[in-house]
């Protein structure tokens, strides 16, 4: 009886002590202090090394490091918020704007130390898209969109048991994994690249081998048949997708759109016609906008 209370007081007073290091971190991460961040850090490490928060923490200390501002001169107006120089004659002269860059050796720091918390704790979520988040803004979006992949991958392992900040047990594991990675589908398509339709189609393609339901993926895949001019498998797809849920609206008008794309006017109305039946008002004045027009 004194060996299981001596084990759980040294539990409760690491558990103690975890916690203690991460709201200081959390205080010197507020005030931006970073010679006082890696201090608690290091000492946290050499405490608890696999603490899962401690991987956030350093991942949050070094993704902000690398983040830098420079601030330059130019003849041409840059990207985002810039201030217009002016000669004698009131003549724009150049521009003084700031760009953001991310210095490549705390970026790969801040990667290293995510990555092993995936590794230790697979089941931590927030961990996961914490990294897609950041590889989202630096723009390296082949391995974003890899790493999205890992994610559907291993949803299928943990039946979509994840977990979040301090181990919290997220609800509805699967519908908050799907919901969010159609965010990341968004913020791909407007980059407005067609070079990224090919990664929409492997996401796309990755969560239907296991979630073969998902209307979201159905319709992201024929979106990018449609932008590629193979709009036979956007029908095609998207009459899987009808099937599925034959109410879906939105699945309808894309349906009516990519049938009026091969000029199959009769085809396109009878969905327009399906979507005034089962669509809300912005989209069932669309719809007939549509029939008229294919009417004329």
């Amino acid at each position: 009886m004194k060996i299981i209370f001596t084990i759980l007081f040294l539990a409760l007073c690491n558990l103690s002590m975890s916690q203690n290091f991460q709201q200081e971190f959390g205080e010197a991460f507020r005030a931006n202090d970073t010679l006082e961040q890696l201090k608690i850090l290091n000492s946290w490490e050499k405490s608890s090394p696999k603490n899962p928060e401690l991987f956030t923490s350093f991942y949050n200390y070094y993704f902000r490091l690398a983040k830098k501002e420079v601030v330059s001169l130019t003849k041409q107006q840059p990207d985002g918020e810039s201030f217009a120089l002016r000669d004698s004659l009131n003549q724009t002269a150049g521009y003084m704007g700031s760009k953001i860059y991310y210095d490549a050796n705390n970026l790969r720091n801040a990667f290293l130390k995510i990555d092993k918390g995936i590794t230790l704790h697979p089941n931590r979520l927030d961990m996961r898209f914490g990294k897609i988040y950041a590889l989202g803004t630096v723009e390296n979006w082949e391995e974003f969109t890899n790493e999205i992949i890992n994610t559907v991958n291993y949803s299928k392992t943990n039946s979509n048991k994840w977990l979040w900040t301090n181990n919290e047990e997220k609800q509805d594991g699967k519908g908050f994994m799907l919901s969010s990675i159609q965010s990341y589908q968004l913020q791909l398509y407007n980059t407005e690249d067609d070079a990224l339709l090919s990664n929409m189609q492997r996401i796309a393609s990755s969560i239907l081998a296991i979630y073969p339901d998902n209307i979201e993926s159905m319709s992201n895949l024929s979106i990018t048949y449609f932008l590629t001019k193979q709009y036979d498998k956007g029908i095609e797809i998207l009459l899987k997708a009808e099937k599925t849920n034959p109410k879906d609206y939105i699945v309808l008008a894309n349906i009516a759109h990519g049938y009026n794309l091969i000029g199959n006017k009769a085809k396109a109305i009878e969905y327009y016609e399906k979507t005034i039946l089962h669509g809300n008002d912005d989209t069932k004045a669309f719809a007939r906008e549509k029939i008229q027009l294919l009417k004329k």
